[in-house]
C-alpha cells in the first residue's frame, strides 16, 4: 500500500501555493506566451513588469522548461511576468528590453548547468546546444549565473535579484570546479544576488513575490526555507553547532568494545593469551628487560593473574582474597536531561571557503555534513564564512524547501502553457524545424512528467542536490489530462506519447511507509545498499496510469524514455511485464554503470546481479509476448573508486555479453555532487572523514590526467580498432597480455589495421545537419526511414551489436535523460554528460 501523499509531515507544513490572495494584476489574465519585447506587453495592456525572468535557454512554453514554469507559477499568483531569453551579454542594453521590473529580477542559467552545457568532460568546447534555436552553441556565457546577474545590476541597480535554477542550487557552498580544478566561493557571493532559491523553488518563490510585493525590504526575507543570502552578523537567537561535532573531520580513536573477550583484547594489542606463548613471551622479554615484562594475560609466571597474587596486598585485606573490581557510579548531581538546541533555531557551521579551498580533507568534511543536512524533515541552517577581517560575512543556507503536495504539482502542471517554443523562433512557415528547431524541445515534446525527485542518492547526479529525495507526484487526473491535451492541442502529434516519467520512470507514488520515520531519516538513499524495509514498492498506481493511457481514444503508444530503477522494478513483476509488453520500442535503456563492487559502492548503484534478475525477467515477458526486444545497458568511465582492473574486467564482460558501446559516458565531476568531493579529496564521503586512514575503504582510487582518463574509456570502447594500441600496452603492464589475442576469449587481437586515430560518435556521423533532408534512394520509402541497404557485416546499432528492429535500419533513439549531473530544473530534455 502507498504511503498518503497528502497527509505526511510534509504536506502539513507549509501553506498551499493557492492559499495567497492573488495579486492585482490578475486581472489581466493569462497570457498565450509571456512577453519577450516592449510591443509584447502593449499587446497585453501591460506598461511594465512586476518581475523580469533572465534565462540562458531559448523560452519554449513547456512544463519541462523550470524558466516557463516560474513564469507561469507567478502569472497564477496574479504578477505580470516577462522573459529575456538568451541575451547578449556583452552589455547591459539588451537587459532593459523589458523595462525596470517593479519587484525584482530573476536570474537562471537555465535547465542545464552552464558550464556542463558548454563543456565535455574533457573539458573540451561542445559543438551544439540543445536549448537553442538550430543546436547552435555560444548562446550562453560561462557561468551564466554570476554574468547575467552582473549585466542586472547594471541595467537597474536598485532591483532585488533573486537568483534560481540548477547552477545556483549546486553552487550554493563553496564547490569544487572542475574546469578552473579548484575551489570557488559560494554563487551567492559571486553573483551578489539578494537572495538565492535552490531546490524546485516554487513554494519559495510564491512567498519571496508576494512579500516583495507587500514593500517588504529583501533584506528582511531570512526565513524562507530553501532559500541562501549573505548575512554579515550573527543572527541573535540561533543555536551555532561547530560541523566538526557533527561528523569530525580529524583522527578519532576507537573506542573499546566492552563485548570483547580478554583474549580477543590481548591479541589486538599484540600480545596473546596462551599460557605457553605468555612464559615465552614473559622469559624473552625478561633476558631483554628484566625490569620490563612484555604484557601479557595468560596464567604462566608473568601472567596478569600471577602478578596480582604476587603482589602486596591492599591494607586490611587478607592474603588469598580477591580485590573487588570497581564500580562506576553516575554522579546523582548530573542526573538531569541534556537539553538539545531544538533543530528549527541550530545552525551548523561548515569550515570557511578559505579553509575547503585550502584543505580537501575539510571540503570533504563540509560537502558530507551538506548532505547529511538534506531531509526537509530535520535539517538545520547551514553557514559559512568567507573572507577574513572587514570583508568577512557568512553565506546562510535555510533548510530545503518543504516538497508540493499531490494538489498543488497538479496546480504546477495544469497552467496554462503553450507547449511549444515562443513564435519568434519559428521559421517563414512558423514551423520550429531545421535550422529554428531546438532539440531539447523536441526530445520531450510529446512527453508527460508524472513526479519529481529521486531517492536512488546516485553520488554522481545532481537530482538530490536539486529536487531532493521525497517523491512528489501528480495524481492520474492530472496526468490524464496532459495526455488528451497533447492529443488535442499539440501540432505533429502522430499518436504516441515518446514518455511518461520524470527523474526516473517508476518512483511513482513511491515513499516511506510512515511520515514520522520519513521525517526523521538521514540515509542518503532509500535502496542502497539494498531496499530500506520502510520504503514502499508498490507500482499498481503506474500500472494505472500506463492502462488509462494507452486505452484512450487517439493514443496508439505509450514508450517509456525516463531512466528506469530496475532493482526496485523486479519488486513487482507485474509492473516489468506491463512494461516489457505494451510500453519499450524495441529497445529499453537501462543504466548499471558497472559490474564492479569498487566503483558501484562509491556510486551507491546496486550490483550486477539485480541487472541480471531484470534481464532474465525482460527476456522472459519479451519472448511470451512475441516480440524481439533488446536491453540497452549504460556504463560509466572513471568514476572514483574505479581501477583499471575493473575496467577490464567490465570489458570483459561487455565482450561476453556481445555488447559494442558507441557513446561512451565518462565521469563528469559537478559541483556540490558526492562523487565530486571523493575525486577532490581522494576520500570517500559515503563515510566518516578523518585526517588519517584508518582502512581502505576510506581512501579512493582517483582516474586523474587525460592518459588514464582515456583508457578507462578505450575499455568500454575495446572494439574500436583506434584504441587498440593504448589497451595493448595497459594489458602488458597489468600482467594480463594473455587477453591479447586473435580469439574469441581474447579482448583486442593482436594486429592492428591502418586507422586515423580519431574517434566520432556514431550519433554525430549518422545525424543529419540542420536544414539538410536525409538522403532516400528509394522514392517509396516511407517517411523517417533510412533504407539505404546495410553492408554485410556492418553494426547499424548505436549502442550495440545486436541486429536492428525488423524493416529499419535505423539506430535506437539517443540516450534520455536519466540520472544526469547536469540534470535540468525541470523535466527531462537532453542531458550531457553524467
Amino acid at each position: 500500500m502507498n504511503a498518503p501523499v497528502d497527509v505526511s509531515f510534509f504536506a502539513r507544513a507549509a501553506k498551499p501555493l493557492t492559499s495567497y490572495r492573488p495579486y492585482w494584476a490578475k486581472r489581466f489574465g493569462p497570457a498565450k506566451f509571456l512577453p519577450t519585447t516592449r510591443q509584447e506587453m502593449e499587446q497585453l495592456g501591460w506598461d511594465s513588469c512586476d518581475v523580469v525572468l533572465v534565462t540562458g535557454d531559448a523560452y519554449v512554453d513547456h512544463p519541462s522548461f523550470g524558466m516557463a514554469v516560474i513564469g507561469r507559477v507567478l502569472e497564477g499568483q496574479g504578477f505580470r511576468v516577462g522573459i529575456i531569453a538568451q541575451p547578449d551579454w556583452q552589455s547591459a542594453d539588451a537587459f532593459k528590453a523589458l523595462g525596470k521590473p517593479n519587484l525584482f529580477w530573476g536570474v537562471t542559467s537555465g535547465n542545464m548547468d552552464s558550464m556542463i552545457n558548454r563543456y565535455t568532460a574533457d573539458r573540451k568546447i561542445r559543438s551544439d546546444d540543445a536549448y537553442t534555436p538550430g543546436d547552435v552553441a555560444g548562446k550562453r556565457p560561462d557561468r551564466a549565473a554570476i554574468v547575467y546577474s552582473q549585466r542586472c545590476r547594471e541595467a537597474y541597480k536598485d532591483v532585488p535579484l533573486v537568483l534560481g535554477g540548477i547552477e545556483g542550487s549546486l553552487r550554493r557552498i563553496a564547490h569544487y570546479d572542475y574546469w578552473s580544478d579548484k575551489v570557488r566561493r559560494s554563487v551567492v557571493v559571486d553573483s551578489k544576488c539578494d537572495l538565492l532559491l535552490y531546490g524546485n523553488a516554487e513554494r519559495a518563490l510564491v512567498e519571496v513575490a508576494h512579500r516583495l510585493a507587500a514593500r517588504e525590504p529583501v533584506e528582511s526575507i531570512t526565513d524562507v526555507r530553501g532559500t541562501a543570502f549573505v548575512r554579515r552578523a550573527s543572527e541573535a537567537g540561533w543555536f551555532e553547532i561547530d560541523s566538526t561535532t557533527v561528523d569530525e573531520p580529524g583522527r578519532v580513536e576507537a573506542h573499546i568494545n566492552p563485548y570483547q573477550t580478554t583474549s580477543e583484547q590481548a591479541a589486538a594489542q599484540g600480545s596473546t593469551c596462551s599460557k605457553e606463548d605468555g612464559e615465552a613471551g614473559a622469559a624473552a622479554s625478561a633476558a631483554a628487560a628484566p625490569e620490563i615484562a612484555g604484557p601479557s594475560c595468560g596464567t604462566g609466571k608473568n601472567s596478569p593473574a600471577q602478578r596480582r597474587v604476587d603482589a602486596p596486598l591492599v591494607a586490611g585485606v587478607e592474603e588469598g582474597d580477591f580485590v573487588k573490581p570497581i564500580q562506576f557510579v553516575v554522579n546523582p548531581a548530573l542526573r538531569t536531561k541534556l537539553k538539545v538546541p531544538p533543530r528549527d533555531h541550530s545552525v551548523i557551521r561548515l569550515p570557511s571557503y578559505e579553509q575547503v579551498k585550502s584543505d580537501p580533507i575539510l571540503y570533504a568534511h563540509a560537502n558530507r555534513v551538506l548532505h547529511l543536512e538534506t531531509n526537509p524533515g530535520n535539517a538545520r541552517a547551514l553557514v559559512q564564512a568567507h573572507g577574513e577581517g572587514t570583508t568577512a560575512r557568512d553565506v546562510w543556507i535555510n533548510p530545503p524547501p518543504i516538497p508540493l503536495t499531490t494538489a498543488e504539482m497538479d496546480y504546477v502542471f495544469d497552467l496554462p502553457y503553450a507547449r511549444s517554443p515562443h513564435p519568434s523562433y519559428a521559421d517563414e512557415n512558423g514551423s520550429h524545424e531545421a535550422t529554428t528547431k531546438i532539440p531539447a524541445w523536441e526530445m520531450i515534446r510529446f512527453s508527460v512528467n508524472i513526479m519529481r525527485g529521486c531517492f536512488g542518492g546516485c553520488t554522481f547526479c545532481s537530482i538530490t542536490e536539486h529536487e531532493g529525495r521525497i517523491i512528489q507526484s501528480r495524481s492520474e487526473e492530472s496526468i490524464i489530462q496532459e495526455i488528451e491535451d497533447i492529443r488535442d492541442k499539440v501540432t505533429g502529434f502522430t499518436g504516441t506519447i515518446s514518455d511518461l516519467g520524470g527523474p526516473t520512470a517508476n518512483m511513482y507514488r513511491l515513499g516511506c511507509r510512515t511520515p514520522e520515520i520519513e521525517a526523521a531519516c538521514r540515509k542518503p538513499s532509500c535502496v542502497y545498499p539494498g531496499i530500506c524495509q520502510n520504503l514502499t514498492t508498490n507500482h499498481d498506481p503506474l500500472i494505472k496510469i500506463y492502462r488509462r493511457g494507452r486505452a484512450l481514444k487517439g493514443i496508439k503508444k505509450i514508450l517509456i524514455g525516463s531512466g528506469l530503477r530496475y532493482d526496485l522494478a523486479v519488486q513487482s513483476p507485474e509492473y516489468v511485464k506491463e512494461l516489457v509488453q505494451h510500453h519499450v520500442g524495441g529497445y529499453l535503456k537501462i543504466a548499471p554503470e558497472h559490474t564492479e563492487q569498487g566503483p558501484l559502492t562509491k556510486m551507491m548503484k546496486p550490483g550486477i546481479g539485480s541487472y541480471d534478475k531484470f534481464k532474465k525477467m525482460f527476456e522472459q515477458f519479451s519472448e511470451e509476448a512475441g516480440k524481439k526486444q533488446f536491453l540497452i545497458p549504460y556504463f560509466i568511465a572513471a568514476h572514483p573508486g574505479t581501477s583499471d582492473e575493473d575496467m577490464m574486467n567490465l570489458a570483459i564482460w561487455l565482450k561476453k555479453s556481445g555488447f559494442r558501446a558507441d557513446q561512451v559516458q565518462t565521469f563528469y565531476p559537478s559541483p556540490m555532487a558526492t562523487a565530486t568531493a571523493m575525486y577532490h579529496s581522494g576520500r570517500n564521503t559515503l563515510k566518516r572523514v578523518r585526517r588519517t586512514v584508518l582502512n581502505e575503504d576510506e581512501s579512493v582510487d582517483i582516474v586523474r590526467g587525460e592518459k588514464r582518463r582515456r583508457l578507462h574509456k578505450a575499455f568500454l570502447r575495446y572494439h574500436d580498432p583506434n584504441n587498440w594500441p593504448l589497451l595493448r600496452e595497459a594489458l602488458k603492464t597489468m600482467g594480463r597480455a594473455d587477453l591479447i589475442g586473435n580469439g574469441k576469449h581474447h579482448l583486442i587481437p593482436t594486429f592492428q589495421p591502418m586507422t586515423d586515430g580519431t574517434y566520432q560518435s556514431a550519433r554525430r556521423k549518422n545525424s543529419t545537419a540542420p536544414g539538410k533532408a536525409v538522403a532516400r534512394p528509394q522514392a517509396a520509402a516511407p517517411a523517417g526511414r533510412n533504407t539505404t541497404a546495410p553492408v554485410k557485416g556492418q553494426l547499424l546499432t548505436q549502442h550495440t551489436g545486436l541486429p536492428p528492429r525488423a524493416g529499419t535500419g535505423a539506430k535506437p533513439a539517443g540516450r534520455p535523460v536519466g540520472k544526469a549531473q547536469g540534470r535540468p530544473a525541470q523535466g527531462r530534455p537532453v542531458s550531457k554528460g553524467r
